[in-house]
């Protein structure tokens, strides 16, 4: 970048942290769903992930720290919870490509939203295009549909804009996905 004075300020980030990638994301949807508890609207929680700690250094009581820690087993989806007496599971991804990489999703998660959707339970992805700067709530039954029907190693943005739900931001709730999952509710009955 070049200032007025020609001065040139290289901004690079050299240290680029991947395990935050999808926070804003998450952060938009935990709002939302304090704001569905707080008004009593519905309880849908972030699951924890499951790690099983080895070694943890106790210099005093509040300075603990866990040294080293290995993930238990694989985890599902990121939320669950209940609305109106019905059981909600969704995961939750960011990309920046034009298209949804099937690799975000992993064969125990497809096989996890497949459970709940044969069981009667509302399972969705929440899906963030950040080049389109949209959000989309895709019902498992059309993500099932896909990959079952698919070759593709990707869902095209097409195929959001075709059976995905946009789901708008604004202030509160900050993504209200439950007025799309009433929505899909109707079609139910």
């Amino acid at each position: 970048m070049k200032y007025p004075t020609g001065i040139k300020i290289n901004i690079q980030n050299k240290n680029t942290e991947y395990g935050n990638r999808g926070m804003n994301l998450e952060d938009d949807i935990n709002l939302s769903n304090q704001y569905y508890i707080d008004n009593k609207i519905a309880y849908i929680y972030k699951k924890p992930t499951p790690i099983k700690i080895i070694k943890v250094d106790y210099p005093s009581r509040s300075k603990a720290v866990i040294k080293e820690a290995y993930f238990k087993e694989p985890s599902t989806t990121d939320y669950n919870g209940l609305y109106k007496g019905h059981y909600i599971d969704f995961e939750a991804k960011e990309t920046n490509n034009t298209s949804f990489p099937l690799a975000n999703i992993h064969k125990h998660q497809v096989e996890h939203i497949k459970n709940i959707y044969e069981n009667g339970g509302i399972c969705f992805l929440v899906v963030q295009f950040n080049k389109y700067n949209k959000i989309f709530l895709l019902d498992s039954k059309d993500f099932l549909f896909f990959i079952s029907h698919n070759s593709r190693k990707s869902i095209p943005y097409d195929f959001f804009i075709e059976h995905g739900h946009i789901i708008e931001r604004k202030y509160l709730p900050r993504l209200d996905y439950i007025k799309i999952i009433d929505k899909l509710l109707e079609v139910q009955k």
